[in-house]
């Protein structure tokens, strides 16, 4: 009898065993098996989002439960099998605004960075980026947290401020080598731009979603003298970085004095830190080629979406 017993236990160990693979490391595609001849063939595509939800007053909504949520593809309600909060790794983009303008912020951005970074689990990864006239990758993703506080305090000022290239390039970065886990791109500038790069905001936006990237912008008070203010509102083409926040789900945290620059910063980490995570599953597939709408918002118990509460998420997306 404890033979026939042991037996049943590792028959059943040996079922369950892939079905919890599956629900901790979910695959982004997965394909119906054949049952017999007639069994039609699906592909089931796994689609996640972040969001941040606030009451009317600006207040962080904590405590909600998966089936608090109701997210819409195309109008079509989807049934959420994924739920979680802080849980999936982060992969976060630095993207560092280096124009003249900045240089007396590059001090305490490197001293914010040390003890705000260090705030992300150790799993985490994070890149840097920086930006001036062109747009390069300073340091590919890694667990260090301190290889990118360190890199920044050895930076030198100068050019032009190419945010467009800034957020492009880290995108496209992201759509190609950040690992499974929750994107996610932070601005550091003064949002002065003189200079429209080679892309616009719609590729922007369009690069970010198709990265599952989320934009958020730390807006600091750089030193612009009037006459660069108004050539830069001259310029077209600069992106318009309110609109790729919004539709990506992300925030612009504004510092508005350069002593609060580490308060703020760590502000920005936990609010995304503090992000619910969903998945569904959609039919939708890379080859259609086209963007799908989104919408999240909370059950009918809680109110009206945008009167009684607001919801940060991305607005649409590419499977790819």
């Amino acid at each position: 009898m404890t033979a026939l017993k042991n037996n049943f236990k590792r028959r059943l160990m040996a079922a369950l065993l892939p079905l919890v693979f599956l629900t901790l490391f979910p695959d982004k595609s997965a394909r119906a098996q054949d049952q017999g001849s007639g069994t039609i063939r699906m592909n089931v595509n796994l689609v996640d989002l972040d969001a941040t939800v606030k009451t009317k007053d600006g207040r962080i909504m904590d405590g909600l439960k998966k089936e608090d949520f109701e997210v819409r593809e195309d109008g079509t309600q989807k049934k959420i099998e994924l739920f979680s909060r802080d849980e999936l790794p982060l992969r976060v983009a630095l993207v560092l605004d280096l124009s003249d303008s900045i240089e007396p912020f590059l001090g305490p951005l490197r001293d914010a960075a040390t003890t705000t970074l260090s705030a992300l689990k150790p799993e985490d990864e994070v890149a840097l980026f920086t930006f001036s006239t062109e747009a390069q990758l300073s340091v590919p993703l890694t667990q260090d947290k301190t290889k990118i506080a360190d890199q920044i305090s050895s930076f030198h000022t100068g050019g032009a401020t190419n945010i467009n290239d800034g957020i492009f390039v880290a995108s496209e970065y992201l759509l190609k080598n950040a690992p499974k886990g929750r994107r996610v791109i932070i601005l550091i500038s003064d949002d002065v731009g003189t200079d429209a790069g080679g892309q616009g905001t719609r590729d922007i936006v369009t690069e970010t979603l198709a990265a599952d990237a989320s934009v958020y912008n730390l807006k600091i008070p750089g030193y612009n003298p009037p006459d660069t203010l108004f050539y830069s509102g001259m310029i077209p083409g600069l992106v318009n970085i309110r609109k790729v926040t919004e539709q990506t789900g992300g925030e612009i945290f504004d510092v508005h004095d350069v002593g609060n620059l580490d308060a703020v910063f760590q502000a920005l980490i936990h609010r995304i830190k503090t992000r619910y995570t969903m998945g569904y599953y959609t039919t939708a597939n890379g080859a259609e080629g086209k963007p799908h709408k989104l919408d999240v918002r909370l059950a009918p118990s809680f109110g009206k979406k945008g009167r009684d509460y607001t919801i940060l998420a991305k607005t649409s997306y590419y499977f790819r």
